[in-house]
């Protein structure tokens, strides 16, 4: 057969020989270099059952179709037996980019791409996503089984990453509650407060130590780190001096996690292959996962000890003082702890993960964009002076009053996400959407980029225009984008549940940097390169900036 053909080159490509003959002076082979006949004849056995299931599944859907469900699957490429249109992961890297490609010239707003066996619909129309998300909510409301999720997740004890159940109905219940609710918000307060405070003085000694020269991805990464550290384990990670190494492999470690999270991963479309890690993504997650736990487990397991194995009057009496206190004291119905320490550790990493890729990306590509649009950022200047004035830092108080920052904000959010893709929704049942066939198991993914660039919605899409967001002056600019014209924070029963902290984050961030210092491009430079990495949708280079001090010297020591 030719897939097995495929499968044959694919390992002599990688140097995988199915003889594993020894080295000169008797050493063995090492493991990543050969492969056994034995594990070879297995894939092969594999791949023979995978193509009869595939045959019998073809055989079976095509007596349903005719008698039950006409209608036909989303457009996309013809899929090749067994692996679908699986080469596509090894050989159209980024495969984000592929798709997005595929669809244009398909001219299609959903398209079906056949992973394996597993149904791959991508979304680029806002009516149709509101059809997933609204219409059918229920039916679209689980996560898949995939090689980083079941990892960073502990195998599936998370609110975010966790499939449709009874734990993931337990730990939202959680989050909803106790983490992300109205009066938690504004007990974190203070928090939240002293790290922007913490956010102006690092930048006021950058620009009295590095000729002015500020780079914001650093600045917008470790606040937003910064923040998350602060609410989640109370401690203060840095003020004057920047980020320490530990810090800087912590973010680090999230953001390559959060990659591979959304990362298209062979083992995720064929399970059998990951013990292999043929594309290398599991070391990647796991090398990421142990830096993370080397520098929660600490904190987390002190933590336990005090509150669960201290039973003396004056612990029992202590009130928590951030939210991992919160999760370890809540208590069941009988009593006892809720959560189990697992369950405790692996929602701590995921709050962390979930809070700070999202605010720093936004607000590194608004200042690039502004700062290449002097007029953009003197209107925000402007608005913050005639909000708050000169005397005083801005609060988030001020936040419902800063129109034109917060659509800068959201303009950032539309047409730079920090991800192509919202993390997959599943299908629990077939079922039709926008006229097609949805069978169930089917991988939704929502195209951060597909609807916030469409340009059947927005006017000159991939023009930086926060002012499009401006309906009139008394109308209050949100974050959120509840018609799903582009995602922010994602909505529906799988969406986000921390868009208030989210929004509060990111608004503070932007408008604390633009109401302390004047920005502009380096002098060497006659714009800021606005070019997309390669490979994600980040900025390609870090953004560098020349920063003035515009305020009174004592509102960055206070």
């Amino acid at each position: 057969m030719k897939e097995t053909q495929e499968i044959l080159d694919f390992c002599a490509k990688h140097g995988i020989t199915a003889d594993a003959e020894q080295k000169s002076g008797g050493e063995a082979p090492t493991a990543t270099a050969t492969m056994s006949s034995a594990t070879i004849t297995a894939l092969l056995l594999l791949a023979l059952v995978a193509l009869c299931n595939n045959v019998k599944q073809k055989l079976c859907h095509k007596t349903i179709k005719n008698k039950h469900n006409p209608l036909p699957l989303p457009p996309g490429p013809t899929p090749w037996p067994v692996v679908g249109s699986a080469r596509a992961i090894l050989h159209k890297k980024p495969m984000f980019r592929w798709i997005h490609h595929l669809m244009k010239e398909m001219n299609t707003e959903i398209a079906c791409i056949r992973l394996g066996s597993t149904h791959v619909i991508p979304v680029t129309s806002p009516t149709i996503a509101q059809e997933f998300l609204r219409k059918q909510d229920s039916d679209f409301a689980s996560r898949p089984v995939t090689m980083a999720s079941g990892i960073l997740s502990s195998g599936y004890l998370t609110a975010a990453l966790s499939p449709y159940g009874e734990q993931w109905k337990k730990m939202r219940r959680v989050l909803v509650s106790e983490v992300v609710c109205p009066a938690r918000h504004k007990w974190l307060h203070d928090k939240r407060a002293g790290e922007a405070d913490n956010l102006v003085k690092y930048v006021f000694n950058l620009c009295k130590t590095s000729a002015h020269q500020v780079n914001l991805r650093t600045v917008t990464r470790h606040y937003s780190g910064n923040v998350t550290r602060r609410m989640m384990f109370n401690e203060i990670f840095w003020q004057d001096g920047g980020p320490t190494i530990d810090e800087e492999q912590h973010v680090d470690a999230i953001f390559n996690a959060l990659y591979y999270l959304y990362a298209f991963c062979v083992s995720n479309y064929f399970p059998f292959l990951v013990g292999l890690d043929l594309d290398g993504h599991k070391k990647e997650v796991q090398e990421s996962l142990r830096t993370l736990r080397r520098l929660h487990e600490p904190i987390i397991s002190e933590r336990i000890k005090q509150w669960r194995d201290d039973l003396s009057l004056e612990c029992n009496e202590k009130e928590p003082q951030d939210l991992l206190d919160v999760l370890i004291m809540l208590k069941d119905s009988q009593g006892k702890p809720l959560l189990t320490p697992q369950e405790v550790r692996a929602q701590t990493m995921e709050i962390m993960m979930a809070a700070v890729d999202n605010p720093s990306n936004a607000v590194e590509w608004a200042m690039a964009e502004m700062i290449n649009q002097p007029e953009l950022l003197h209107k925000a200047t402007e608005e913050i002076d005639r909000v708050v004035g000169k005397e005083r830092l801005v609060q988030e108080s001020d936040i419902p009053q800063l129109n034109y920052i917060k659509a800068c904000a959201r303009e950032a959010f539309r047409l730079h996400p920090v991800a192509p893709f919202n993390v997959p929704l599943v299908a629990l049942s077939d079922t039709v959407v926008a006229g097609h066939r949805i069978p169930k198991g089917s991988h939704i993914l929502l195209s951060r980029v597909g609807l916030g660039r469409n340009p059947k919605i927005w006017d000159e899409p991939l023009k930086f225009k926060p002012d499009r967001h401006i309906m009139s002056d008394k109308a209050e600019v949100a974050l959120t984008e509840p018609d799903l014209r582009f995602i922010s924070f994602s909505t529906g029963r799988r969406g986000c549940i921390a868009a208030a902290l989210g929004t509060t984050m990111t608004v503070m961030l932007l408008a604390r940097l633009i109401q302390g210092f004047s920005w502009s491009k380096p002098s060497n430079l006659s714009s800021i390169n606005l070019a997309e990495g390669r490979n994600d949708l980040f900025l390609a280079k870090p953004l560098v900036a020349q920063a003035e001090l515009r305020l009174p010297s004592h509102l960055y020591l206070a």
